[in-house]
């Protein structure tokens, strides 16, 4: 398992839910952070908290809907000089859940698309060969298990397309000190689960990140985090480790 005291992670959608209680899980670990949200304001609460754990932070804001917000809110990111050893592409949106889905509009997988997967491959394009050329990284990308709901197309299929450019990332580093994988958290009762979902936020502590904290060099798994509910994050990579292949050997 790897230390990530004094190491760097930027986390987007930082201020809530998931991401919130990421930020305090890696702050509490030692990681240092910068957190994403959609205004700063939003950030005021999350950034005080793991300030106080002892942990150097930022804060960084862009609309991910809006792309040159993104190229902007990266180019943030590196006038800070600091060296981001970590991603964690949390924040994401479901759009709508469409009972008459045959009227599904166009909107529904346009706004999805720039959400949930160019903005995070936007991440991923910039801090990728950063990492490639020191020789370490860790990226996580958050996917859904949502299959078989018309419904929620473009949700659903907005993460697909997420997963097919983490396995396909991750072959080119396969075996190299930089890994890509996808993280899941399950559904939890947040405010894009709602109030129905029959797990707690709390519940994907650590399995959410147990990505960031593997050793074996192995990327474009898909690692679940209900499996890890409960567990130390020391026994929740062993089983990572022993338990999630890689898919580029099948």
């Amino acid at each position: 398992m790897i230390n990530v005291k004094g190491k760097w992670a930027f986390i987007t959608g930082a201020s809530r839910g998931i991401g919130y209680l990421t930020a305090k899980f890696m702050a509490q670990q030692g990681c240092n952070l910068v957190l994403h949200a959609r205004k700063l304001e939003n950030t005021v609460k999350v950034l005080e908290e793991v300030k106080a754990l002892g942990v150097e932070a930022y804060s960084v804001a862009a609309e991910l809907s809006d792309l040159d917000a993104v190229a902007k809110m990266l180019s943030d990111i590196d006038a800070l000089g600091v060296q981001i050893d970590i991603v964690l592409n949390n924040a994401g949106l479901q759009i709508a859940y469409r009972t008459e889905y045959f009227k599904t509009p166009v909107n529904d997988y346009t706004e999805s698309f720039k959400i949930n997967t160019i903005a995070p491959a936007m991440i991923c394009y910039h801090f990728m060969p950063k990492m490639i050329e020191r020789g370490f990284g860790r990226i996580l990308n958050t996917t859904s298990g949502i299959a078989l709901e018309p419904q929620q197309a473009g949700y659903s299929a907005s993460k697909a397309a997420l997963d097919k450019i983490t396995i396909d990332l991750g072959s080119t580093v396969e075996g190299t000190d930089v890994c890509i994988n996808l993280t899941d958290p399950g559904w939890c009762r947040t405010d894009l689960g709602g109030p129905h979902a029959p797990n707690a936020p709390e519940s994907a502590i650590p399995g959410i990140v147990v990505g960031a904290f593997i050793d074996d060099k192995k990327s474009g798994r898909y690692l679940n985090a209900p499996h890890f509910t409960g567990m130390t994050l020391e026994d929740a990579v062993k089983k990572a480790e022993a338990e999630f292949d890689s898919p580029y050997s099948k």
